[in-house]
């Protein structure tokens, strides 16, 4: 049979075929239709899902637990918050100690920690090298010692930035001063990288007392408040104090940022954007409801941004507090072994080696846990140099 080939078809048939084929028409038809909505329909909701992951500003989200995650340059951070009984008139809990496992007391029983203390609660002696030390104690009293005869007593908005260097030995105890009212603490700890060629730096620390650590309020359209304490950085607008001089931080380029808001409920504020290829970690701690460019933000969690973006924020209910770190990577390697930070396992070693044989200037103190009684708030150095807050 050839291309040309017509069936000889009667009327009535040919009726039949022509309204069989209008139906598979209109089948085809109705189902090209369907599927083209169903298509339709799933690449508005795959547009629609890329389009919320494209405006999301948040680049990783994470619980927070004792020990807080961080990002180079910064190498730990912990928030310390204990509520402290009145004091015993030995600079101790006026409590009993039964249950806590002293020496290493971190559960935090009946909202207090003796942490590594005897009697008193802190940080006996114990050495460090490679990396810094920021305490930004906001509530209570920190008192200083070290293997170099330097000593101080701080607290209540006070910072001590000390860079450990080649090595020292520091001691860090919360002395209990109230014998007649509670003595609530709290603190930050961070720990903040050295590059390679400043590891081996003289140890040193630098006091940024309370009454001269840049704080700037913002007020929104509505007149909440926000509060902006800055330890390092320009990110606010202020001229941060100076920190040791052979810190990463010391050099602006660098662009460390330490920064501790306070914010009102319903307050609504932005945080500027910095350069492009900083690590940016935003630490949401305290409060409820705060939003992200419209994105609720589960309180108690670590937020990593892109550094070189604005965000926008709108409070919740009830008044909030973030702590951000930020800064330029060091990009190098990290090799940590307790209390030293190093670059290798080899380096590490000599640590040990070096602290076992030296001491790293060994200890002037009388205990691994001394107090400064009887004395306010003021920072000897090792050289004998005193200050205390203007």
């Amino acid at each position: 049979m050839g291309l040309n080939y017509k069936p000889d078809l009667s009327s009535k048939e040919l009726g039949n075929e022509k309204q069989t084929l209008l139906s598979r028409k209109a089948w085809i038809w109705k189902s090209i239709t369907l599927l083209g909505a169903i298509g339709i329909g799933s690449y508005t909701i795959f547009k629609s899902k890329e389009k919320n992951m494209k405006t999301s500003q948040i680049l990783h989200k994470q619980p927070l637990d004792f020990q807080w995650p961080t990002s180079d340059p910064f190498l730990f951070c912990v928030h310390h918050e204990d509520h402290y009984p009145k004091g015993n008139g030995k600079f101790g809990p006026d409590a009993s100690l039964a249950g806590r496992d002293i020496g290493q007391d971190f559960a935090g029983k009946d909202g207090w920690r003796m942490y590594h203390g005897d009697d008193i609660p802190g940080f006996p002696g114990h050495p460090h090298r490679g990396f810094e030390t920021v305490t930004v104690v906001q509530k209570g009293i920190v008192d200083h010692a070290d293997s170099l005869g330097a000593a101080g007593r701080y607290g209540d908005g006070d910072v001590q930035w000390m860079t450990a260097g080649a090595g020292v030995q520091h001691s860090e105890m919360f002395p209990l001063l109230s014998e007649e009212n509670e003595n609530p603490m709290e603190l930050f700890q961070i720990w903040l990288n050295l590059p390679q060629k400043n590891k081996f730096v003289p140890p040193h620390f630098t006091m940024l007392w309370n009454e001269n650590i840049p704080v700037r309020e913002f007020v929104d359209k509505n007149g909440k408040k926000l509060n902006v304490k800055t330890v390092a950085g320009s990110l606010f607008g202020d001229k941060p104090l100076d920190p040791p001089p052979n810190s990463w931080a010391a050099d602006e380029k660098n662009e460390v940022g330490i920064y501790i808001l306070n914010f009102d409920a319903d307050a609504e504020f932005t945080i500027p954007a910095a350069s492009k290829g900083l690590n940016r970690n935003i630490y949401y701690f305290r409060g409820k409801g705060l939003s992200v460019g419209g994105e609720v933000l589960s309180s108690s969690h670590l937020f990593k941004f892109a550094s070189e973006e604005t965000l926008t924020l709108k409070n919740g209910s009830e008044p909030g507090k973030i702590l951000i770190l930020e800064g330029r990577p060091i990009a190098e390697p990290v090799v940590q072994y307790g209390p030293f930070v190093m670059n290798s396992p080899e380096e590490i070693q000599q640590a040990f080696n070096d602290y076992r044989r030296t001491q790293f200037g060994g200890w002037p103190w009388d205990s691994s846990d001394p107090v400064h009684a009887g004395r306010g708030r003021f920072a000897r150095h090792a050289d004998g140099r005193e200050e205390s807050p203007a």
